[in-house]
């Protein structure tokens, strides 16, 4: 390991020479981020080696008891990696380590790489958060909503009411739209959309939408956080307005400056050996969310709610831009006032959107437009920390106000909320104060 300084203490542990390399290049000329944020403790003055320890022994600790097959972490504060670690293997037939170039199923960890795709329109004025979702896809217009009655025998059917007001480009960011997915929960209306045929065939971006369309929403816009299809139609905005393909769109503005050179919506044959996998029998993914595998498939879908994959060095650099205030290495990407935004709680109490069993975000935060927001501090994890995960095990966190980010990937469905939430713990006690 090698020795870094932060407030004047020595860490104890080296990063292997060619990771150092690697990430000096990475971290070269990263500006520290410039947008003020509530502070809601003192600052961190960087990491301590026992508490570092304490991260590594616990994710070796997942790998040598069998709970994960591999894992690589990252954690980044003022620009420069404190600690970038593989643990484990590719897989658990090839036995390969794991590598810190390895390929990753993002699955909704590409929900907050497709907002900030749709608000770099809005800073262009090409479209704006109170649009009218039919503005952009006609179909829409004439959408109704679902409501449950009783029919003469007593047995709960699926009526529909005309909309109150129309879905908006807000609403797709901030799971308002009432678009809801049909692969977990057993509602009539869920049960609706896991029937509907949704996946059928080798469809793209457009049919989806028009598909969805048919559809009854679950609920009147902008009245219930529903976890759903909403950012994949975002994706499609994208489309319709930019004139590309969501991921032409997402190479030419965000993949291609920021270097991300691996997050595609599909793994060319040549990167196939690079390709993390899960345990063998751990919870399968790919059918139930109607994705295919984009490791083993090409389909004409880029699902802009799940579809991705990538490394932890492309999705680092996304993160540094975020907490630089939009702008990575002289390039803005987004407005300082548009990250403040959308790393702003956007369903807070008085607007009287509601809640129910699967809010995801959890009872101590909000959500904002593509990102949970912790509103409430639970000691040791701040307030104004920001953050998502994919269903496959990866997941991040960026906090502004200790300047750092830690992005977690691996592929272990099953153990993905567990290691979460320890190990976020393990980061904030490694902090000094």
């Amino acid at each position: 390991m090698k020795f870094r300084k932060f407030g004047g203490r020595v860490l104890r542990f080296y990063l292997a020479a060619a990771l150092a390399l690697f990430w000096a290049a990475m971290a070269a000329n990263m500006a520290v981020a410039e947008t003020p944020r509530p502070v809601s403790r003192p600052v961190s003055s960087g990491f301590s080696a026992e508490g570092l320890a304490h991260v590594i022994d616990y994710m070796r600790n997942e790998v040598s008891t069998g709970k994960i097959p591999g894992a690589v972490l990252l954690i980044q504060q003022h620009s420069r990696p404190v600690l970038l670690e593989n643990f484990g293997v590719m897989d658990v037939d090839s036995r390969r380590p794991m590598k810190s170039d390895a390929i990753f199923r993002l699955y909704s960890m590409s929900k907050p790489i497709t907002s900030v795709a749709a608000m770099m329109l809005v800073d262009d004025g090409t479209m704006s958060l109170d649009d009218p979702l039919s503005k952009f896809i006609p179909d829409f217009a004439g959408t109704r909503v679902a409501v449950e009655k009783r029919d003469e025998s007593g047995n709960v059917v699926l009526a529909t009411e005309p909309l109150v007001r129309p879905i908006r480009i807000l609403d797709l960011l901030r799971h308002t739209s009432g678009i809801t997915y049909g692969f977990y929960g057993d509602s009539p209306i869920r049960k609706l959309y896991a029937s509907s045929g949704l996946f059928d065939g080798d469809f793209d971006n457009a049919q989806l939408a028009e598909r969805l369309a048919k559809l009854p929403l679950a609920e009147q816009p902008g009245t219930l956080w529903d976890y759903g299809h909403s950012t994949d139609i975002l994706g499609r905005v994208i489309e319709v307005v930019s004139g590309k393909s969501l991921y032409e769109f997402e190479k030419e503005r965000l993949f291609d400056p920021l270097g991300m050179t691996d997050t595609a919506f599909s793994v060319d044959d040549v990167k196939r050996a690079r390709v993390a996998e899960p345990l063998p029998g751990d919870i399968t993914l790919s059918t139930v969310r109607g994705l295919g595998d984009p490791v083993l498939r090409r389909r004409r879908w880029e699902s802009g709610g799940g579809g991705m994959v990538g490394t932890i060095a492309d999705y680092a650099r996304f993160a540094q831009m975020l907490l630089n205030g939009g702008s990575l290495d002289g390039r803005q990407y987004l407005k300082p006032t548009t990250v403040r935004l959308m790393t702003s709680d956007q369903v807070p109490p008085e607007t009287k959107i509601a809640r129910d069993y699967f809010y995801f975000p959890s009872g101590d935060s909000g959500f904002g437009l593509g990102f949970a927001i912790r509103v409430v501090a639970a000691p040791p994890l701040p307030i104004g920390e920001y953050r998502w995960d994919g269903a496959g095990g990866t997941f991040f966190f960026i906090d502004p106000n200790d300047d750092l980010f830690a992005i977690c990937m691996m592929q272990s469905p099953s153990q993905r909320q567990r290691i979460q939430n320890e190990l976020k713990v393990l980061i904030y006690q490694a902090l000094q104060k």
